[in-house]
């Protein structure tokens, strides 16, 4: 009987299988909004750099406006705006983005687009009656990876704070 138990314990730990699902956690709660030159409302990629990992946003044309928004401003994922993080090599600057030829190390190990999700941009004019004041945040951003897991992330949905001027 005892065989029989342990056979069928056996039986049942052996043929379980998650498929081996990774589940990764995104952070870039610490890193800042990080841009190439001065930003303007033309102004269009922003990223984050976590060490070896970049967030990287290409905003849809128009969005960053130098007037008071009435609410929040929406861009959807994948349409009007891309979000893609990119697994380097080694660790990466803001030089890799704003050279005008791409360096060559480090490479890019994983480039992972997001399938889903909402950007929001809510400009204020600030005290100075000068600079506007551009809140970009995330929000429901879901990416695939190659092998179809999912990862969904809502530790980034605070993406950073730019300004313009008139």
């Amino acid at each position: 009987m005892k065989r029989i138990i342990l056979f069928a314990f056996l039986g049942l730990f052996f043929s379980c299988d998650d498929g081996d699902l990774q589940i990764e956690t995104l952070n870039f709660d610490d890193s800042a909004i990080d841009f190439c030159g001065t930003v303007t409302i033309d102004s269009q990629v922003f990223f984050k750099i976590n060490g070896d990992e970049a967030l990287i946003l290409n905003l849809e044309a128009g969005i960053l406006r130098n007037e008071v928004s009435n609410g929040n401003i929406e861009s959807t994922i994948p349409g009007t705006s891309q979000i893609t993080y990119r697994i380097f090599s080694a660790n990466v600057s803001n030089s890799y983005f704003c050279g005008n030829i791409p360096p060559t190390t480090p490479t890019v190990f994983d480039e992972i687009p997001a399938t889903s999700g909402i950007v929001t941009v809510n400009t204020i004019l600030l005290e100075d009656e000068v600079t506007y004041q551009h809140t970009i945040q995330l929000s429901d951003i879901t990416l695939l990876n190659d092998d179809g897991s999912r990862i969904t992330n809502l530790s980034i949905e605070d993406f950073g704070v730019v300004t313009t001027n008139q």
